[in-house]
């Protein structure tokens, strides 16, 4: 029997060491997203450092994307504006820049939103700066990358501009790569039908 407890007290230990090299922000992390079901879950901080707890995103359809300033793709900071204008009564476009490729948003906070306000004029929200991929994910975008959590997709961001769309209800509903524009008409068709 003492020989059995060992072998599980081993086993529970090289499990928990693992989880902790996967997720250097500590275990407490994996059981906070274990415990978020659901996108209205999460509270993380804006750009400004302000709490945002999107439980107040219920009932609204939401436009997540990760954002880069020295991207290929940044020119879509102007339709995602645009969209904003055009249709913020309908959907909430919220941006959420990142560092995972190609060290292409390497500002602080600060840079990131003046660069955004000078040369976009950028009103729809920008959240803090995170990492969409890899072994220190953001929570949130674990959920909207595994099926497990979110109900079907497990595609993650291939690149900076990826683009999430969820429902009124909450759920995730459709994964648009880079390359779609935020003006693409099977994105406005979500958010205006």
């Amino acid at each position: 029997m003492k020989k059995l407890l060992i072998v599980f007290a081993v086993i529970a230990f090289a499990c928990t060491s693992s989880v902790q090299k996967q997720n250097p922000q500590n275990i407490t992390s994996l059981d906070q997203l274990i415990m978020q079901k659901s996108i209205y879950d999460f509270k993380m901080k804006d750009i400004n450092g302000e709490e945002v707890d999107f439980s107040q995103f219920k009932g609204k359809k939401l436009l997540l994307v990760n954002v880069a300033s020295k991207c290929g793709y940044t020119p879509q900071y102007e339709d995602l504006q645009k969209l904003h204008e055009m249709h913020g009564d309908k959907v909430l476009i919220i941006g959420f820049p990142a560092n995972n490729f190609g060290g292409q948003e390497p500002g602080s906070n600060e840079e990131i939103k003046q660069f955004c306000s000078e040369n976009y004029g950028i009103t729809f929200t920008m959240m803090d700066k995170i990492s969409v991929k890899g072994a220190d994910k953001d929570p949130l975008y674990r959920w909207l990358s595994d099926k497990d959590l979110n109900g079907w997709n497990d595609k993650e961001p291939s690149w900076n501009f990826c683009k999430y769309f969820i429902n009124e209800k909450g759920e995730l509903v459709k994964f648009f790569p880079s390359s779609v524009k935020p003006t693409d008409e099977e994105i406005v068709k979500l958010v205006t039908s």
